[in-house]
């Protein structure tokens, strides 16, 4: 038999030695950190409408993102894997894109609203198609979006589920909302919310030409000097 591999990144175990946080570490991972969903991290994935979810490309260039749903919409298919539903989007696919490339995820579910608490789902994602997961998963609900039809789904193998403590965590109250779904208006979807569109670029040919690297900002210049000048004392 196998042992099992120690828990956490190389950079999590080097920083707890140097600032002295290995016991704290060591009893979170052993009393709060499972590599499944126990039953009552299944119910609360249930409940939840909201989720955000991490993805990183295969450079480690990281992205997150809001996914939502009526409860329900992040389906627990067993202790070990969960999926929830792509809809149709912007058609950037920055999440679907990095997992392409990087299938390691993190995911936060947070209720603001009942328990203020936490649930932190980390694992591997890969991308299926809804009819192929549909044949695969009978149950797996017909509409959790509010009359969105999903086209894909994103299917996660837990590796790490965790709780992230209420201590911090506000209390928000749910108020009706009407949703302009369907709509390509961009005030009534805030699509230009921050004006961006008629914001000029600072560097047009690195914003819109693939592989180009842009110059550096004197903050970074700075940074870089500095850096350097230290590497030769």
């Amino acid at each position: 038999m196998s042992a099992r591999p120690p828990i956490g990144s190389v950079g999590e175990r080097i920083l707890q030695w140097k600032f002295g946080t290995q016991e704290r570490a060591t009893r979170f991972y052993s009393d709060q950190m499972l590599d499944h969903l126990n039953p009552a991290m299944i119910e609360f994935v249930g409940r939840q409408e909201i989720a955000f979810v991490a993805t990183a490309d295969a450079d480690g260039e990281c992205d997150n993102s809001l996914r939502t749903g009526e409860q329900g919409f992040m389906h627990v298919i067993d202790p070990r894997t969960l999926a929830y539903p792509e809809y149709r989007g912007n058609g950037v696919m920055a999440s679907l894109g990095n997992i392409a490339e990087n299938p390691h995820v993190g995911i936060l579910l947070v209720d603001f609203v009942r328990d203020l608490v936490g649930l932190h789902i980390n694992g591997s994602a890969r991308i299926v198609e809804d009819e192929d997961l549909r044949a695969a998963v009978p149950d797996l609900p017909a509409d959790h979006g509010g009359g969105r039809l999903s086209e894909r789904w994103v299917v996660i193998t837990v590796q790490e589920a965790y709780i992230h403590c209420r201590k911090h965590i506000p209390r928000m109250v749910p108020a009706p909302r009407h949703r302009c779904r369907g709509t390509y208006n961009a005030p009534s979807k805030g699509g230009d919310y921050f004006d961006a569109k008629s914001t000029p670029r600072q560097d047009e040919s690195a914003s819109t030409t693939v592989g180009v690297q842009r110059p550096a900002t004197p903050a970074e210049s700075t940074i870089r000097d500095a850096t350097a000048d230290a590497g030769d004392h």
